[in-house]
């Protein structure tokens, strides 16, 4: 249960230290989703509407690039800095937390000039590893769209959706600990992938499990929030992106601590109350 929901229970225990790293990712996540796509696409779901469904509104419904202005690529290419600059101070933090249990911001700059490079190597992976993932499940879907039975073509959309998820899950927890890994013993970029691969073996389906309810959740919950005002939208959809970026990140130390058998300071009393 601890891989599974380990990091919630960080994360509601440190909420306030957390939350902070979250909140500008979160905002500008929030306004790269394609709101129109979105409603779309699954307002055709619910209305038996999805005959002739386009593959560009497909594509731009599932895609975290906006190409529809200049002013969302733009935006496209500031979030993943940002995300990937908030991303690496969030991990210095709980990671520093975890391994001698304070909670200070004291330290991060140093850590910070070598760990954002893998960050953002990590960052463009699985931004690119999406991305496949949209045109994918857009092609496909364009092609299921043209089926005659509504039914059956809902049946299939959903097939569909669950079957390359999985996938894309998958494939995220091939490399989900490299970071941690990286941070905390400082191996070689091929060690610490061969590392993390092997502390990976043990845990996967437990991960997966814990992955796969976050995603479908967030689906689930920003599909239906489509259906409302466009503020709505974005008020769920800010909330919903701060909630995955502090679980993903957290989920990676968690794992990682209880994978490669390192004690957790931060489970104990601190040093202050230690000391009376």
């Amino acid at each position: 249960m601890g891989v599974i929901f380990g990091n919630w229970k960080y994360i509601f225990k440190n909420l306030w230290y957390v939350l902070p790293f979250a909140v500008v990712p979160a905002v500008l996540l929030a306004f790269t989703l394609d709101y129109d796509a979105i409603h779309t696409v699954t307002y055709a779901f619910y209305t038996g509407g999805l005959h002739d469904m386009g593959f560009f509104v497909l594509f731009r419904a599932f895609s975290l690039i906006r190409t529809d202005h200049w002013w969302s690529a733009v935006l496209s290419v500031v979030t993943l800095l940002v995300c990937c600059v908030m991303f690496t101070l969030m991990l210095i933090f709980v990671e520093k937390h975890m391994r001698i249990g304070k909670r200070t911001l004291s330290g991060l700059g140093r850590q910070f000039t070598w760990l954002i490079l893998p960050v953002m190597c990590m960052g463009l992976f699985y931004l690119a590893l999406y991305e496949v993932y949209s045109v994918i499940v857009s092609s496909l879907l364009f092609v299921v769209c043209r089926l005659p039975a509504t039914g059956f073509l809902n049946f299939l959309f959903v097939v569909v959706m669950v079957v390359f998820t999985f996938l894309l899950i998958y494939l995220v927890t091939l490399l989900y600990l490299f970071l941690p890994c990286k941070q905390v013993t400082g191996f070689r970029t091929y060690d610490a992938f061969f590392y993390s691969y092997r502390l990976m073996t043990g845990v996967r389906g437990r991960l997966l499990l814990s992955l796969g309810i976050s995603i479908v959740g967030t689906l689930l919950i920003l599909s239906s929030a489509s259906l409302l005002h466009i503020s709505a939208f974005i008020i769920i959809g800010a909330i919903l992106s701060a909630v995955l970026f502090m679980s993903f990140g957290v989920r990676m130390e968690t794992v990682y601590f209880k994978t490669d058998k390192l004690d957790r300071e931060d489970l104990l009393k601190s040093y202050r109350e230690l000391s009376l």
